[in-house]
């Protein structure tokens, strides 16, 4: 059983990981060379980073209730890869929560983010708002392969 929750925990990490690169590599470089639109590609880009912030939380929770069947401690609680992973979860309920709202806000005030001129501080304060949205994502990257790196480690040296 302990092997089918530390596999639980890998595949939650996986999981998480993989979407979050997989949307920074691919879905976001590629809607906006393949979409019409810079308005086009930020709605989809913006969809998809809701969904993956919900896979992520999903999986930051199966995560934790794996850790602790498999442990039965709430003392591992205080173990840094799930320190990583609260972490990646504030950094991304942040985004989602605090961050993406702001940002849909502002779309609807511009109507049109690429008709909008360089001037404008709504335009401003977007921008401001996307480097803090790619700063989060960062943190929860940076949280997650660190996770992915200490639990290796921790297993390797149970089982040693």
């Amino acid at each position: 059983m302990a092997f089918i929750l530390s596999a639980t925990e890998f595949l939650c990490l996986g999981l998480w990981l993989g979407s979050d690169v997989f949307l920074s590599l691919v879905v976001a470089p590629g809607a906006f060379r393949v979409l019409g639109s810079r308005d086009a590609a930020g709605a989809m880009v913006g969809f998809a980073l809701g969904r993956m912030h919900l896979l992520g939380v999903i999986c930051g929770v199966v995560f934790l209730l794996a850790r602790l069947a498999r442990t039965r401690t709430f003392a591992s609680f205080v173990a840094p890869v799930v320190l990583c992973v609260v972490l990646m979860i504030a950094l991304t309920v942040a985004s989602q929560v605090g961050v993406s709202p702001r940002m849909a806000v502002l779309r609807m005030q511009m109507g049109s983010i690429q008709a909008t001129a360089q001037d404008s501080p709504l335009l401003a304060e977007f921008a401001r708002l996307h480097r803090i949205s790619v700063s989060l994502e960062s943190g929860v990257l940076l949280a997650g392969f660190a996770a992915i790196y200490l639990m290796t480690r921790e297993l390797t040296v149970a089982g040693n």
